[in-house]
């Protein structure tokens, strides 16, 4: 009995060894920047786009105007696909996220131990998020950038880059409320590629300033400007 006790403590004070140097380890890699010279574009240059990286706490997105000159989205997500299609929609929040997470946890609170340890040791499947929002406003959780137009396009690429082939039978799966929906991505989601480093990297990928690697929503985080109180809407 006593030998069993010592082998659980000594198993559980390696597995917070582990997860003390995977926290360590994902803070030193966000603090190392990469596209250290991006600026934000001026509000009055032509052709900025304004885009918003949201953060929940836990996961991070990237919010896109629904339309513009530069891309359709809704040839590739369609608000016909979610339950509640006739909202005046202005823009996609896109993720990239594990399927089982997404699927089975509609609050933190269904999530179950052994998914998590399923997913820290061997990964799993990705989906891609879209949800539609009307008119978001700037918030602490909804931080917008305003880039430029060739760099919008490098984002647009680099959103769909793990999105396979459309197709007209491809699988949608419903989401958390009336407004998203689920689809299909190739790619697998391991402890280093997690939902909010595949942010980074998207956002790495259109040349804006980002952490070197970005496994937690912080990291993610800590590279968008906050709002400026004054900017804030009054309500």
């Amino acid at each position: 009995m006593n030998r069993a006790l010592r082998l659980i403590r000594a198993l559980l004070g390696w597995l917070a060894l582990a997860a003390g140097c995977y926290f360590l380890a994902g803070w030193a890699g966000s603090s190392f920047p990469v596209n250290r010279h991006f600026a934000e574009s001026a509000a009055e240059t032509p052709g900025t786009v304004e885009i918003i990286v949201a953060d929940n706490g836990v996961h991070t997105s990237i919010a896109v105007p629904l339309r513009n000159a530069d891309m359709d989205w809704t040839r590739i997500f369609p608000p016909s696909e979610t339950a509640n299609p006739w909202r005046p929609y202005t823009h996609v929040a896109i993720s990239w996220g594990e399927r089982a997470v997404f699927l089975d946890t509609p609050t933190w609170g269904d999530l179950s131990a052994l998914t998590v340890l399923r997913v820290m040791s061997v990964g799993g499947d990705a989906l891609y998020h879209a949800e539609h929002w009307v008119r978001p406003a700037p918030s602490p959780q909804f931080r917008p950038v305003r880039i430029s137009r060739a760099q919008y396009r490098a984002l647009v690429r680099a959103l769909l880059r793990d999105l396979p082939e459309r197709t007209p039978d491809r699988a949608v799966y419903p989401g958390y409320t009336d407004q998203d929906v689920f689809y299909d991505a190739r790619g697998t989601y391991t402890v280093y590629k997690t939902c909010n480093e595949w942010t980074g990297e998207t956002l790495r990928m259109a040349g804006i300033e980002m952490g070197a690697w970005t496994p937690f929503a912080g990291s993610v985080m800590k590279w968008v400007p906050p709002i400026r109180p004054h900017s804030m809407p009054v309500h």
